[in-house]
């Protein structure tokens, strides 16, 4: 007999948690979604791994799209987690076959990253400066760094001061799955950094147990992912820009689209946005391929009709 449905997804889950090392919000993901697959398989009496079947995997699939109503991505991203379930018990030979390999999830739509103008990105670097001290040589500091840097707001939010060495100008960021790199962050963002740590920083560690952190709340403690976003979302809104069109992955974005609008090599944004597959970077060159068409469109005597 085959192990049981959720003594093998107990497996796969801590598979992820220790040899794969996912982020603490994929892990949540993960478990939310084979919770879901087993409750379907025990709907079916299907208690034990080995007796799921192809037509089975792919019933469920149709369950995701009509019972619950969950979107292509949604849908393309709980059978990423089924399939990889399916493949972990075949590889240690908890089961004989792998009945998901052959069940292709919905391609979810292909959605172009959200970038902003150079000009808006200014504005909203400088709107941060007008804030109530001491936060505004802190929102400034922290918002120079997302665009500077390309970082995730939770690899900001993660560093610590001794990350940072402004003197070289390079920064150890912690990416997702616990991988490391090393960026380099432009002399705006050093310069606004430092002036946080030299003028702001000591005070506000004063306050509270944010210890070796380097972007600290109005408390003293350790500034969060959410308390980062609404820095944002404020001076986003002094800047007269809608905060809903605004979000920290929206200065990585354009981090990204402007760096490839100057010319840079698509493989060296891959490394300094920590992409694992230079495939997931090229998305942003169809941005600038959009970018061109305008360009031409608008400047060539024979471009439109």
């Amino acid at each position: 007999m085959s192990p049981s449905v959720d003594a093998v997804v107990r497996g796969y889950l801590d598979h992820l948690t220790v040899e794969r090392g996912l982020a603490a919000n994929t892990l949540v993901a993960y478990q939310r979604d084979l919770r879901r697959y087993a409750a379907y398989l025990g709907e079916r009496h299907l208690a034990d791994l080995g007796v799921v079947r192809e037509a089975d995997v792919a019933a469920f699939l149709v369950d995701l799209r009509h019972r619950h109503g969950l979107s292509k991505s949604s849908a393309a991203r709980t059978m990423a987690a089924v399939r990889g379930l399916h493949r972990f018990a075949q590889r240690e030979r908890l089961t004989e076959a792998d009945p998901a390999r052959d069940v292709t999830p919905p391609a979810p739509p292909r959605r172009l990253p959200k970038a902003i103008p150079v000009a808006e990105v200014e504005a909203i670097l400088q709107a941060a400066s007008a804030g109530d001290p001491p936060g505004s040589l802190r929102d400034r500091a922290l918002l120079e760094f997302l665009y500077g840097a390309g970082a995730r707001i939770s690899e900001a939010v993660g560093l610590d001061v001794d990350d940072l060495d402004l003197t070289s100008g390079l920064v150890r960021l912690h990416g997702k799955g616990s991988k490391e790199r090393i960026a380099p962050i432009g002399s705006y963002a050093r310069d606004a950094v430092s002036a946080y740590l030299v003028r702001t920083r000591s005070e506000l560690a004063r306050r509270g147990r944010g210890g070796p952190a380097l972007f600290l709340n109005l408390r003293g403690g350790r500034l969060t992912r959410q308390g980062g976003w609404g820095i944002l979302k404020a001076a986003a809104d002094r800047a007269g820009l809608p905060p809903e069109r605004v979000s920290p992955h929206t200065l990585r974005h354009s981090f990204a689209t402007h760096l490839l609008d100057g010319g840079a090599d698509v493989r060296v944004v891959q490394e300094l946005l920590g992409h694992a597959s230079v495939s997931t970077t090229q998305i942003y060159t169809l941005i600038t391929v959009d970018h061109l068409r305008e360009v031409y469109a608008a400047a060539h005597p024979r471009a439109l009709g």
